[in-house]
Protein backbone atom coordinates (compact mmCIF):
# COMPACT_ATOMS: atom_id res chain seq x y z
CA UNK A 1 0.00 0.00 0.00
CA UNK A 2 1.27 3.42 -1.07
CA UNK A 3 2.11 5.97 1.97
CA UNK A 4 -1.15 8.68 2.33
CA UNK A 5 0.69 12.27 2.84
CA UNK A 6 -0.80 15.40 3.64
CA UNK A 7 -0.39 18.86 2.25
CA UNK A 8 -0.33 21.51 4.46
CA UNK A 9 -0.14 24.82 1.89
CA UNK A 10 -2.08 24.88 -1.38
CA UNK A 11 0.21 27.76 -3.27
CA UNK A 12 2.56 27.44 -5.92
CA UNK A 13 5.21 25.45 -3.78
CA UNK A 14 2.65 23.06 -2.53
CA UNK A 15 1.15 22.55 -5.71
CA UNK A 16 4.44 21.50 -6.61
CA UNK A 17 4.83 19.66 -3.44
CA UNK A 18 1.92 17.39 -4.52
CA UNK A 19 2.20 16.66 -8.07
CA UNK A 20 5.56 15.09 -7.75
CA UNK A 21 4.57 13.54 -4.68
CA UNK A 22 2.09 11.35 -6.52
CA UNK A 23 4.54 11.24 -9.27
CA UNK A 24 6.34 8.57 -6.79
CA UNK A 25 3.74 6.82 -6.29
CA UNK A 26 2.41 8.32 -2.49
CA UNK A 27 -1.00 8.76 -2.10
CA UNK A 28 -2.13 12.51 -2.11
CA UNK A 29 -4.62 11.78 0.64
CA UNK A 30 -5.27 15.52 2.27
CA UNK A 31 -5.00 19.13 1.65
CA UNK A 32 -5.18 21.49 3.99
CA UNK A 33 -5.29 25.55 3.62
CA UNK A 34 -6.37 28.70 5.78
CA UNK A 35 -8.29 29.44 2.08
CA UNK A 36 -10.39 26.52 2.20
CA UNK A 37 -11.58 26.95 -1.58
CA UNK A 38 -7.93 27.26 -2.70
CA UNK A 39 -7.53 23.42 -0.51
CA UNK A 40 -10.67 22.18 -2.48
CA UNK A 41 -9.13 23.06 -5.82
CA UNK A 42 -6.01 21.27 -4.77
CA UNK A 43 -7.69 18.50 -3.17
CA UNK A 44 -9.63 18.11 -6.51
CA UNK A 45 -6.86 16.91 -8.68
CA UNK A 46 -6.13 14.07 -6.49
CA UNK A 47 -9.28 11.24 -6.55
CA UNK A 48 -10.34 11.15 -2.88
CA UNK A 49 -8.41 13.77 -0.93
CA UNK A 50 -10.19 15.79 1.11
CA UNK A 51 -9.55 19.55 1.59
CA UNK A 52 -9.90 21.63 4.93
CA UNK A 53 -8.49 24.65 6.57
CA UNK A 54 -7.91 22.96 9.76
CA UNK A 55 -4.31 21.51 10.10
CA UNK A 56 -5.44 19.85 13.06
CA UNK A 57 -8.14 18.44 11.28
CA UNK A 58 -5.75 16.84 8.90
CA UNK A 59 -3.39 15.13 11.78
CA UNK A 60 -6.04 13.52 13.38
CA UNK A 61 -6.69 11.64 10.26
CA UNK A 62 -5.05 8.36 11.35
CA UNK A 63 -4.62 6.58 7.52
CA UNK A 64 -2.21 10.12 6.55
CA UNK A 65 1.30 9.14 7.50
CA UNK A 66 3.10 11.85 6.95
CA UNK A 67 2.43 15.31 5.68
CA UNK A 68 4.61 18.36 3.60
CA UNK A 69 4.64 21.51 4.79
CA UNK A 70 4.68 24.15 2.43
CA UNK A 71 3.53 27.17 4.42
CA UNK A 72 5.30 30.66 5.04
CA UNK A 73 8.18 30.67 7.32
CA UNK A 74 6.82 31.65 10.42
CA UNK A 75 4.51 28.30 10.38
CA UNK A 76 6.98 26.32 10.03
CA UNK A 77 7.72 25.73 13.95
CA UNK A 78 4.21 25.31 15.21
CA UNK A 79 2.76 23.25 11.91
CA UNK A 80 6.32 20.58 12.27
CA UNK A 81 6.10 20.25 15.78
CA UNK A 82 1.63 19.51 15.74
CA UNK A 83 2.72 17.03 13.02
CA UNK A 84 5.60 15.55 14.80
CA UNK A 85 3.16 14.80 17.89
CA UNK A 86 0.70 13.76 16.26
CA UNK A 87 2.82 10.70 15.02
CA UNK A 88 3.61 12.07 11.68
CA UNK A 89 6.60 11.74 9.71
CA UNK A 90 7.20 15.45 7.92
CA UNK A 91 9.28 16.83 4.44
CA UNK A 92 9.54 20.26 5.60
CA UNK A 93 10.18 23.14 3.12
CA UNK A 94 12.77 25.57 3.76
CA UNK A 95 14.04 27.27 5.47
CA UNK A 96 14.02 25.43 8.73
CA UNK A 97 12.09 27.91 10.63
CA UNK A 98 12.49 31.43 11.73
CA UNK A 99 15.64 31.36 14.07
CA UNK A 100 17.86 28.95 15.28
CA UNK A 101 15.50 28.90 18.43
CA UNK A 102 12.82 27.49 16.39
CA UNK A 103 14.66 24.92 14.77
CA UNK A 104 16.12 23.53 18.34
CA UNK A 105 12.46 23.00 19.12
CA UNK A 106 11.45 21.48 16.02
CA UNK A 107 14.30 18.93 16.27
CA UNK A 108 13.46 18.54 20.05
CA UNK A 109 9.63 17.61 19.10
CA UNK A 110 11.11 14.80 16.51
CA UNK A 111 13.10 13.02 18.66
CA UNK A 112 10.59 12.92 21.21
CA UNK A 113 7.95 11.53 18.42
CA UNK A 114 10.63 9.90 16.90
CA UNK A 115 9.71 10.41 13.70
CA UNK A 116 11.70 11.19 10.11
CA UNK A 117 11.56 15.12 9.45
CA UNK A 118 13.36 15.65 6.24
CA UNK A 119 14.18 19.03 5.05
CA UNK A 120 13.20 20.52 1.84
CA UNK A 121 16.71 20.95 -0.07
CA UNK A 122 15.90 20.26 -3.25
CA UNK A 123 19.12 21.71 -4.95
CA UNK A 124 20.94 18.72 -3.45
CA UNK A 125 19.09 16.30 -5.39
CA UNK A 126 19.18 18.55 -8.90
CA UNK A 127 21.26 15.97 -11.53
CA UNK A 128 24.50 18.48 -11.79
CA UNK A 129 24.83 18.59 -7.85
CA UNK A 130 24.83 14.71 -7.74
CA UNK A 131 27.15 14.58 -10.21
CA UNK A 132 29.39 17.28 -8.51
CA UNK A 133 29.01 15.47 -5.29
CA UNK A 134 30.46 12.37 -6.94
CA UNK A 135 33.66 14.51 -8.42
CA UNK A 136 34.18 15.31 -4.56
CA UNK A 137 33.78 12.38 -3.02
CA UNK A 138 36.03 10.35 -5.51
CA UNK A 139 39.02 13.07 -4.67
CA UNK A 140 38.58 14.69 -8.36
CA UNK A 141 39.12 18.39 -6.39
CA UNK A 142 41.15 17.75 -3.74
CA UNK A 143 41.07 20.30 -0.53
CA UNK A 144 38.44 22.54 -1.65
CA UNK A 145 39.62 25.68 -0.57
CA UNK A 146 37.04 28.60 -1.97
CA UNK A 147 33.67 28.20 -2.96
CA UNK A 148 31.29 31.22 -4.77
CA UNK A 149 27.82 30.61 -5.05
CA UNK A 150 25.70 33.22 -7.04
CA UNK A 151 21.90 33.99 -8.09
CA UNK A 152 21.19 36.87 -9.67
CA UNK A 153 17.47 37.57 -10.25
CA UNK A 154 17.24 40.90 -12.39
CA UNK A 155 13.27 41.58 -11.13
CA UNK A 156 12.10 38.68 -9.69
CA UNK A 157 10.95 39.88 -5.68
CA UNK A 158 8.04 37.44 -5.37
CA UNK A 159 5.25 38.09 -3.85
CA UNK A 160 5.71 41.64 -3.64
CA UNK A 161 3.62 42.94 -0.67
CA UNK A 162 2.79 39.66 0.85
CA UNK A 163 4.26 36.95 3.07
CA UNK A 164 7.77 36.82 1.60
CA UNK A 165 8.34 40.30 1.70
CA UNK A 166 6.81 40.58 5.82
CA UNK A 167 9.64 39.90 7.95
CA UNK A 168 7.34 38.93 10.97
CA UNK A 169 6.18 36.01 8.12
CA UNK A 170 9.36 35.69 6.39
CA UNK A 171 12.10 36.16 8.37
CA UNK A 172 13.94 37.70 5.67
CA UNK A 173 14.02 38.22 1.93
CA UNK A 174 16.18 36.73 -0.40
CA UNK A 175 18.61 35.01 1.86
CA UNK A 176 16.07 33.16 3.84
CA UNK A 177 14.55 32.30 0.24
CA UNK A 178 17.40 31.72 -2.44
CA UNK A 179 20.55 32.17 0.34
CA UNK A 180 19.60 28.81 1.78
CA UNK A 181 19.65 26.72 -0.85
CA UNK A 182 23.19 27.89 -2.05
CA UNK A 183 24.66 27.91 2.02
CA UNK A 184 22.83 24.29 2.31
CA UNK A 185 23.82 23.36 -1.22
CA UNK A 186 27.84 24.13 -0.54
CA UNK A 187 27.76 23.14 3.06
CA UNK A 188 26.61 19.94 1.63
CA UNK A 189 29.13 19.20 -1.16
CA UNK A 190 32.35 20.12 0.94
CA UNK A 191 31.14 17.98 3.92
CA UNK A 192 29.67 20.04 6.61
CA UNK A 193 32.84 22.50 7.71
CA UNK A 194 32.13 24.88 10.26
CA UNK A 195 31.84 28.30 9.79
CA UNK A 196 34.01 30.77 12.26
CA UNK A 197 32.86 34.21 11.21
CA UNK A 198 30.88 35.64 8.92
CA UNK A 199 30.63 39.32 7.19
CA UNK A 200 27.42 40.56 5.27
CA UNK A 201 25.72 43.06 3.78
CA UNK A 202 22.13 43.60 2.74
CA UNK A 203 20.62 46.03 0.39
CA UNK A 204 17.14 46.70 0.36
CA UNK A 205 16.56 48.82 -2.89
CA UNK A 206 13.31 47.62 -5.20
CA UNK A 207 10.22 47.02 -3.70
CA UNK A 208 9.51 50.40 -1.80
CA UNK A 209 6.92 51.93 -3.08
CA UNK A 210 5.38 49.21 -4.08
CA UNK A 211 3.48 50.30 -7.06
CA UNK A 212 6.34 51.64 -8.70
CA UNK A 213 8.34 48.27 -9.18
CA UNK A 214 8.90 46.93 -12.66
CA UNK A 215 8.99 43.32 -12.60
CA UNK A 216 9.72 40.37 -15.84
CA UNK A 217 8.70 37.37 -13.15
CA UNK A 218 6.52 37.91 -10.31
CA UNK A 219 6.27 34.20 -8.11
CA UNK A 220 3.54 34.59 -6.10
CA UNK A 221 2.05 37.37 -7.21
CA UNK A 222 0.62 39.47 -7.92
CA UNK A 223 1.89 42.59 -6.01
CA UNK A 224 -0.34 43.97 -3.13
CA UNK A 225 0.17 47.69 -3.66
CA UNK A 226 -1.14 48.13 0.25
CA UNK A 227 1.13 45.34 1.64
CA UNK A 228 4.59 45.42 2.94
CA UNK A 229 8.39 45.11 1.94
CA UNK A 230 10.54 45.15 4.78
CA UNK A 231 13.22 42.76 3.42
CA UNK A 232 16.60 42.52 2.23
CA UNK A 233 16.14 42.00 -1.72
CA UNK A 234 20.27 41.85 -2.10
CA UNK A 235 22.94 39.88 -0.13
CA UNK A 236 26.84 39.39 -0.60
CA UNK A 237 28.32 37.80 2.14
CA UNK A 238 31.86 36.21 2.98
CA UNK A 239 32.55 33.27 5.13
CA UNK A 240 35.24 31.36 7.30
CA UNK A 241 35.30 27.82 7.85
CA UNK A 242 37.70 25.78 10.10
CA UNK A 243 39.17 24.01 7.57
CA UNK A 244 40.24 26.85 5.92
CA UNK A 245 37.59 27.63 3.09
CA UNK A 246 35.60 30.42 2.48
CA UNK A 247 32.53 31.15 0.36
CA UNK A 248 31.55 33.90 -1.15
CA UNK A 249 27.65 34.45 -1.67
CA UNK A 250 25.96 37.09 -3.71
CA UNK A 251 22.53 36.84 -4.28
CA UNK A 252 19.43 39.33 -5.49
CA UNK A 253 16.10 39.36 -5.98
CA UNK A 254 15.76 42.61 -7.83
CA UNK A 255 18.84 43.95 -9.70
CA UNK A 256 19.55 46.13 -12.79
CA UNK A 257 21.97 43.86 -14.43
CA UNK A 258 21.19 42.75 -18.17
CA UNK A 259 19.95 39.26 -18.22
CA UNK A 260 23.17 36.75 -18.41
CA UNK A 261 25.97 38.94 -17.89
CA UNK A 262 26.40 36.93 -14.81
CA UNK A 263 25.97 32.88 -14.87
CA UNK A 264 24.75 31.59 -11.70
CA UNK A 265 25.95 29.29 -10.42
CA UNK A 266 28.55 27.74 -8.12
CA UNK A 267 32.14 27.95 -8.33
CA UNK A 268 34.46 25.35 -6.43
CA UNK A 269 38.17 25.74 -5.83
CA UNK A 270 40.32 22.71 -4.82
CA UNK A 271 44.15 21.73 -4.95
CA UNK A 272 43.45 19.20 -7.70
CA UNK A 273 40.82 20.55 -9.47
CA UNK A 274 37.86 23.12 -9.83
CA UNK A 275 34.80 23.09 -11.21
CA UNK A 276 31.65 25.16 -12.20
CA UNK A 277 27.81 24.45 -12.49
CA UNK A 278 24.58 25.98 -12.76
CA UNK A 279 22.33 23.98 -11.17
CA UNK A 280 19.56 23.76 -13.60
CA UNK A 281 21.47 23.95 -17.22
CA UNK A 282 22.40 20.05 -16.43
CA UNK A 283 26.34 21.25 -17.45
CA UNK A 284 29.43 20.50 -14.74
CA UNK A 285 32.96 22.02 -16.13
CA UNK A 286 35.48 20.23 -14.28
CA UNK A 287 39.55 22.15 -14.94
CA UNK A 288 42.54 19.66 -13.69
CA UNK A 289 45.40 19.68 -14.74
CA UNK A 290 46.25 16.35 -17.06
CA UNK A 291 49.85 14.99 -18.34
CA UNK A 292 51.36 18.48 -18.23
CA UNK A 293 48.31 20.01 -19.26
CA UNK A 294 45.32 22.60 -18.51
CA UNK A 295 42.29 20.41 -19.00
CA UNK A 296 38.64 21.56 -19.24
CA UNK A 297 35.86 18.67 -19.33
CA UNK A 298 31.86 18.36 -19.84
CA UNK A 299 30.78 15.52 -18.09
CA UNK A 300 27.59 14.09 -20.03
CA UNK A 301 24.70 14.45 -17.47
CA UNK A 302 20.59 12.93 -17.93
CA UNK A 303 18.80 15.25 -20.34
CA UNK A 304 15.86 17.02 -19.51
CA UNK A 305 14.26 19.43 -17.09
CA UNK A 306 16.91 19.33 -13.86
CA UNK A 307 14.09 21.32 -11.75
CA UNK A 308 11.15 18.48 -12.47
CA UNK A 309 14.69 15.65 -11.94
CA UNK A 310 15.71 17.30 -8.64
CA UNK A 311 11.86 17.35 -7.50
CA UNK A 312 11.12 13.94 -8.41
CA UNK A 313 14.37 12.83 -6.73
CA UNK A 314 13.47 14.40 -3.42
CA UNK A 315 10.43 12.85 -3.23
CA UNK A 316 12.18 9.34 -4.20
CA UNK A 317 14.20 9.59 -1.49
CA UNK A 318 11.27 10.32 1.25
CA UNK A 319 9.18 7.47 -0.22
CA UNK A 320 12.84 5.36 0.41
CA UNK A 321 13.27 7.16 4.08
CA UNK A 322 9.19 6.19 4.61
CA UNK A 323 9.47 2.66 3.62
CA UNK A 324 12.89 1.80 5.15
CA UNK A 325 12.81 3.87 8.03
CA UNK A 326 16.37 5.84 7.47
CA UNK A 327 16.99 9.01 8.90
CA UNK A 328 17.13 11.78 5.86
CA UNK A 329 19.94 12.95 4.61
CA UNK A 330 18.83 16.26 3.86
CA UNK A 331 18.15 16.42 8.48
CA UNK A 332 16.93 18.67 10.53
CA UNK A 333 20.63 18.84 12.23
CA UNK A 334 21.52 20.05 8.52
CA UNK A 335 18.48 22.28 8.53
CA UNK A 336 19.51 23.89 11.82
CA UNK A 337 23.00 24.26 10.75
CA UNK A 338 22.37 26.33 7.60
CA UNK A 339 19.98 28.32 10.23
CA UNK A 340 23.01 29.64 12.27
CA UNK A 341 24.58 30.87 9.33
CA UNK A 342 21.37 32.80 8.40
CA UNK A 343 21.38 34.20 11.79
CA UNK A 344 25.17 35.21 12.31
CA UNK A 345 24.68 36.85 8.10
CA UNK A 346 21.99 38.85 9.54
CA UNK A 347 23.59 40.21 12.71
CA UNK A 348 26.46 41.14 10.73
CA UNK A 349 24.65 43.13 8.31
CA UNK A 350 22.43 44.88 10.88
CA UNK A 351 25.74 45.52 12.71
CA UNK A 352 28.09 46.63 10.15
CA UNK A 353 30.78 44.37 11.74
CA UNK A 354 32.22 40.81 11.21
CA UNK A 355 30.50 38.19 13.22
CA UNK A 356 32.35 35.32 15.07
CA UNK A 357 30.75 32.20 15.47
CA UNK A 358 31.79 30.07 18.60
Amino acid sequence: MPHRIGIIGAGGIAQLHAQTAAKVGLEVAAVCDIDEDRAKQLAGQYNGAIATNSHAALLEMSDVSAVAIATPTSTHKPLAIAALQAGKDVLLEKPMAINGGECDEIIDAAQRADRLLQMGFVCRVAPASRAVKRFIDAGRLGRIYHAKATLYRRRGIPGLGRWFTTKRESGGGVLMDLGVHLLDLVLYLTGHPKPTRVCAACTSTFGSPIEKYTYDEMWAGPPNPKGVFDVEDAITALIHFDNGMSLELNTTWAADVPNGIYRDGVLLLGDKGGCFFDLWSNEVILTAQQDGYLVDTKPSLPPGDAWAAAWQRQYEVFAENLDQRKAPEASATDGRAVQRLLDALYRSAESGCEVQLG
